[in-house]
């Protein structure tokens, strides 16, 4: 197992290189429609219907994220602004999950409905894990209550996945049909968002062998 986790970390890192070496290679190619992440992602809020989704810029680079509480497009500041093939990716793709919650797409809501839970009890996870591996000759609960809410967690990385995708696949139909990008830049886009998936893919499984080490630590000793 130890191999395994060591594998997915040096691919997470990789991919992680890989994202970032993309998002800066797209985004010194300039979008032939001259529109900005934020213009783009105003755009496409607006042909889906959608009014009341505030368009912020964010400090950082690729903290793009759809806060659907406060219902907030947060774009970085080299997104919000710029006007390349990554910038109308990732706006775009924030949209798309803008689009899912105003569908009210299932596996969102899902994925929102987990979010108090995982808050209030991640921070005692590696805690019982912790106290599952002292304890475990003595009492097999500690390491079967942490196990169990890491299996939340585990659950809510591959909720992520088809969330990800489906925002993505939503992004790239909606460029396409509103022409602001053209063939190469659809190219790019579909690309960028192809690597930024990856970094999903790789934790989810990353989460999954985990939690089988785990579990795998819990038969041997008993």
């Amino acid at each position: 197992m130890y191999p395994l986790l060591i594998l997915l970390t040096l691919a997470s890192w990789l991919i992680q290189w890989r994202l970032r070496s993309k998002f800066k290679q797209y985004s010194q190619v300039g979008l032939s429609s001259g529109l900005s992440g934020a213009e783009i992602a105003a755009k496409m809020l607006a042909d889906h219907g959608i009014y009341d989704v505030r368009i912020i810029s964010t400090e950082g680079q690729l903290t793009d994220h759809y806060n659907p509480t406060d219902k907030t497009v947060n774009l970085s500041e080299g997104v919000y602004a710029e006007r390349s093939a990554a910038a109308a990716a990732i706006a775009a793709h924030e949209c798309g999950h803008a689009v899912q919650h105003s569908t009210s797409y299932a596996m969102l809501q899902f994925r929102s409905a987990l979010v108090p839970t995982l808050s209030a009890v991640s921070k005692w996870v590696p805690l019982l894990i912790l106290a599952g591996f002292f304890l475990i000759n003595r009492t097999p609960v500690p390491l079967l209550l942490g196990i169990g809410l890491f299996g939340l967690s585990t659950l809510f990385s591959f909720i992520t996945l088809p969330v990800e995708f489906d925002a993505s696949r939503r992004a790239l139909a909606w460029m396409d049909q509103r022409g602001v990008v053209t063939p190469q830049e659809h190219s790019m886009a579909k690309d960028a968002l192809w690597w930024a998936a990856m970094t999903y893919v790789v934790a989810a499984l990353a989460s999954l062998a985990s939690l089988l080490y785990y579990v795998s630590i819990f038969m041997r000793r008993r």
